[in-house]
């Protein structure tokens, strides 16, 4: 019974792979930014950025067929990470 689920298994694993490759790169960027941020005294949070990047986010998840407000949630964790991770870089600097 499990076996008919080893293909539909391997695929998600392959795009978890790739959710994380874009996840690092999207992290590497964002480092890249706390610099900008760090040299041009920028705040680490800019809430209207904030809500276009998660308006964005529900706008492309409803497109696809996906709930828009699962978006926004997924973005709002992955936005606090990355002001996080400014924070302590700008900090560190």
């Amino acid at each position: 019974m499990m076996e008919v689920l080893a293909p539909f298994r391997r695929r998600i694993d392959e795009l978890d792979d790739e959710i994380v490759r874009l996840l690092a790169e999207r992290f590497a960027v964002v480092r890249q930014v706390a610099d900008v941020k760090r040299s041009e005294c920028i705040p680490s949070v800019l809430p209207d950025r904030i809500e276009a990047v998660k308006a964005r986010a529900a706008r492309n998840a409803a497109a696809r067929g996906l709930d828009p407000s699962f978006a926004r949630r997924l973005y709002g964790l992955i936005i606090d990470e990355a002001c996080r991770l400014e924070d302590d870089l700008i900090d560190a600097g």
